[in-house]
């Protein structure tokens, strides 16, 4: 028994020792056809400077250039309404009639009153002459005299009242029409004929708004500002030109604005509910496409970079800790790893501030390949789209001989 146990213990032994060497003899193979072939092939990108121009998508509301509430400045029935509700208005138009009876009596009254006070006015001063010269001869006594001037005075004072009255019962006439205080596109009517409105009451009759330009208020939240005034505080961004600085607008049915806006000012508030400043631009609207209230993305110009530093997504990973870094072949032509600092993405790039210069050559293909200080070969990347382009401009001459050979054999 103990013979059958010791004979089972030297054939594990003697199997163990065989399956090591045969693994110590694959491995030295192994090293031995990777030395021949030779470093690890990888496809890398050439970082080149672009000059590019940032841009932020915001989302926000239109708002009319100009809006007008009217409404009646005297009390009265409405006689008229003399508009088409959603019509265009212009700017002084009669759009309301009010009973103009009691007014054009208050004027009569006025008018009235003015005349009496004109009428006094030549008796009193007739009177203060005629005492002015008799009192030089002590006909009259300097009282009479002084009594006679001041009555004069209090003439002319009545007819300035009753001129002021008269001015006053004109404007309260002129109120029964109801005009239009701006330009534009007016909406419904909140009265009918016959109702009864009063000066300056809450409700408007109507609104106009001007439509032929518009505003676009969006939001950028106050984080996103900070970051763009240290992008231009330390050179990595710059401010365009201001005949440059456009803003664009996509519709809410998904479809581009024709027509470029301008960014005018930016809210010196932060809304403490939300944490975000108001910005607002300047939109052209000739075909009155855009409406006030209707919900837009604006694309707004940040700034612009000569010398921005884009690295492909694929290339760029992140440590444990979430630091990015990249992979590239240095001067020894091996791999190694740059720390990034990056900014934001623009389309399927990475805009780096730090890490990276003009002429690095990042790995984006292979990277599984690539180990710090192990030599690799490194080739330009070619995407598929490239390829398929290649592909489709290699296929074009071969299709052509084929289309002359045809021509040919038909001839």
């Amino acid at each position: 028994m103990l013979q059958k146990n010791l004979n089972r213990l030297m054939f594990t032994v003697l199997l163990l020792i065989s399956t090591l060497a045969l693994t110590a003899c694959n491995k030295g193979q192994q090293q031995s056809a990777q030395a021949q072939a030779g470093p690890a092939e990888v496809g890398v990108v050439t970082i080149t400077p672009k000059h590019i121009t940032l841009t932020t998508e915001l989302t926000g509301r239109t708002a009319p250039f100009l809006i007008a509430e009217v409404r009646p400045q005297v009390g009265g029935i409405i006689k008229k309404r003399l508009f088409v509700e959603g019509s265009d208005v212009k700017e002084g138009q009669v759009l309301y009639l009010i009973d103009p009876a009691t007014y054009e009596a208050a004027l009569a009254s006025a008018k009235a009153a003015q005349s009496r006070a004109e009428a006094l006015l030549v008796s009193t001063k007739l009177r203060a002459e005629r005492y002015q010269e008799l009192v030089k001869i002590k006909a009259v006594s300097q009282q009479e005299d002084d009594e006679a001037q001041a009555a004069y005075k209090q003439a002319e004072a009545e007819l300035a009242a009753a001129k002021a009255a008269v001015q006053t019962a004109e404007i309260n006439l002129a109120y029964t029409k109801v005009t239009a205080p701006i330009s534009g596109r007016i909406g419904r009517s909140t009265m009918t004929e016959g109702a009864l409105v009063t000066a300056n009451q809450a409700n408007a009759l109507a609104t106009i708004q001007h439509l032929s330009t518009m505003y676009v208020d969006v939001t950028q939240s106050s984080s996103e500002l900070l970051e763009l005034k240290r992008n231009l505080s330390n050179g990595l961004l710059k401010r365009g030109a201001a005949d440059q600085a456009k803003v664009k607008l996509h519709l809410e049915d998904g479809s581009d604005y024709n027509h470029y806006g301008t960014l005018k000012f930016s809210e010196v508030t932060v809304d403490q509910s939300t944490g975000s400043v108001t910005l607002r631009a300047v939109f052209p609207n000739p075909a009155q496409q855009l409406l006030p209230g209707m919900f837009v993305r604006a694309i707004l110009e940040e700034g612009v970079s000569d010398q921005a530093i884009l690295v492909p997504q694929r290339g760029v990973t992140r440590t444990p800790d979430g630091t990015p870094i990249a992979m590239v072949v240095d001067a020894e032509e091996k791999a190694a790893v740059r720390p990034l600092q990056v900014v934001r993405t623009i389309g399927d790039a990475w805009l780096v501030r730090d890490g990276l210069q003009a002429g690095d050559r990042v790995i984006v293909e292979g990277l599984q390949r690539a180990r710090p200080g192990t030599p690799l070969k490194a080739v330009p990347f070619i995407s598929k789209d490239e390829k398929a382009a290649a592909a489709q401009q290699s296929e074009k001459p071969a299709e052509e001989e084929t289309n002359g050979n045809t021509d040919s054999k038909k001839d």
